[in-house]
């Protein structure tokens, strides 16, 4: 592999600066063109449930605990069922297929609690807070119905989010210009290893083993 001249490569970005400058330009103008007109916000619709004691007296004993630790991996499970998303969506009269629906859904227990936190994203803020909040209602209903159970209480509701979650302007303009630098450097540095003109005199030297014995400067044509 030819060895490459870190001086006449670092010589050859300077003088092809402007072709990097364009490449950040044209990857920033693309890239905002579709954060700001293209890319859609979506918005996060998130509420909490905890299971709770249902004992008639205060104690809560171990085995409480770790009835409730292991009702939560089946709970989760059962939120985001077929039958408790299907009721979501004819409650609230949604356009979403299950399916499609359940891909919007998110559901996570918090290590070591008895919390399962309910997340649903939307292009509506309202709705997402909406579906979140109806999805903990009808799970809670049916679990009365189905293990008559009154075990699960609502911790905190969803409510609208006022920013969306996967749009960061500032953030993604960074992003957009280290792309442009990258991809600028990478354009410049592929001109440059297939470039077989000569350079330097220097150059001569090293690959024919030659002595040069002069230069001719180069002289800018003027107009008479």
């Amino acid at each position: 592999m030819e060895e490459i001249n870190l001086k006449e490569l670092g010589n050859y970005f300077l003088s092809h600066i402007m072709i990097i400058l364009s490449v950040i330009t044209v990857i920033l103008i693309v890239g905002c063109i579709y954060s700001v007109v293209i890319k859609k916000p979506l918005y996060h619709g998130t509420t909490s449930i905890v299971l709770v004691n249902q004992n008639n007296g205060n104690t809560i004993t171990n085995s409480d605990i770790q009835v409730n630790r292991n009702l939560v991996e089946t709970y989760t499970q059962i939120i985001k069922s077929r039958k408790i998303l299907s009721t979501v969506i004819s409650q609230l009269g949604l356009t979403y297929s299950e399916s499609a629906l359940a891909n919007n859904v998110s559901v996570s227990a918090i290590t070591d609690t008895d919390i399962i936190k309910i997340s649903v994203s939307d292009e509506n803020n309202q709705l997402a807070a909406d579906i979140a909040n109806e999805i903990a209602r009808v799970f809670m209903e049916d679990i009365k119905t189905r293990y008559n159970l009154q075990n699960v209480s609502v911790l905190d509701e969803a409510v609208a989010e006022s920013s969306p979650y996967n749009v960061n302007i500032a953030k993604e303009i960074v992003l957009y210009i280290l792309i442009g630098v990258v991809l600028g450097c990478a354009i410049v540095f592929v001109m440059f290893y297939f470039d077989t003109s000569i350079k330097s005199s220097t150059e001569i030297e090293e690959k024919f083993g030659l002595a040069v014995l002069g230069n001719v400067p180069y002289v800018e044509k003027r107009g008479s």
